[in-house]
Order: C-alpha cells, then structure tokens, then sequence
C-alpha cells in the first residue's frame, strides 16, 4: 500500500514539476507543451463538469434550474478561449528566452503550472458567485418573506 501511495504521489511531483524541454529550439518547447494539452485539458474540463454541477445544485435550491443550452454553449466557449490562453504558453517562453537569452531560466515548467493553477481557480470562481447569490437569496427570504 505505502508503493502505491510514493508512486501516486512521484506522478503527481512529476506533473506539476517537469522538466523543461530538453532543446531551447521553437520545435521543442511547442512540442513540450502540446505533450501537456491533454492533461491540461482533462484538468480544466473535469473543474468545468464539477462547476456547472454545483451552479445547478445552488439554482435548484433557490428555485431556478439554468438552462442547459446556456450552460453548454457557455463551456464550450469557455474551453475554446481556454485553450486560446494556453497558446499563450510557449509563445511567452519562447519570448522570454529570446529577450534572456542562455542567462534566463527555463520558464516551460513554472508557466504550465501557473496557467494551470489559474485556469482551475478561474474555472471554480463561478461556484462563489453562485454560492454568494444563493446565500443573498436565502437572507433576503428571510428578512422580507
């Protein structure tokens, strides 16, 4: 059990803490970071799923179901300019690298796992606002019946 347990969490460390593209050529770091689109992909969209999962909860405990049409259009658009972002990944290492030169770190690692730190907590944000306007709902059920 303890194995299994190192071996979860050394893929875990290795995730989040890669090495960086082994070559500092365009070719290599775009294709270090389309290796990680998948995951990364897997990530923000199971975030997504258990977002739009809590908002229907909260809508249906204030009475109000949201559309479905609305909420898939909206995550698709959503996964789309997410993906648009990530793009953004190699394009700024590869910038950085060009204005640092051999003096600069290699930044591949520490922007995928920034972005992806973002992304998820961007993808969460939604439940606060709902769980604050659930929370609005209730008081103002409360004070004015």
């Amino acid at each position: 059990m303890k194995g299994r347990y190192f071996g979860a969490v050394s893929g875990l460390v290795s995730f989040l803490y890669p090495l960086p593209a082994p070559r500092r050529t365009a070719g290599a770091v775009f294709l270090w970071w389309e290796s990680r689109r998948l995951s990364y992909n897997l990530i923000v969209g199971a975030t997504g799923c258990a977002t739009v999962t809590v908002i229907s909860l909260f809508g249906a405990l204030a009475g109000s179901v949201p559309r479905i049409e609305l909420l898939v259009f909206g995550s698709t658009i959503y996964g789309v300019l997410a993906n648009v972002c990530y793009c953004l990944g190699p394009i700024t290492e590869l910038a950085l690298d060009r204005f640092l030169g051999d003096r600069g770190p290699r930044a591949g690692p520490v922007l995928f796992r920034q972005g992806l730190l973002f992304s998820v907590g961007l993808t969460l944000f939604p439940i606060a606002l709902a769980g604050l306007a659930l929370a609005a709902r209730l008081v103002k059920g409360i004070i004015l019946p």
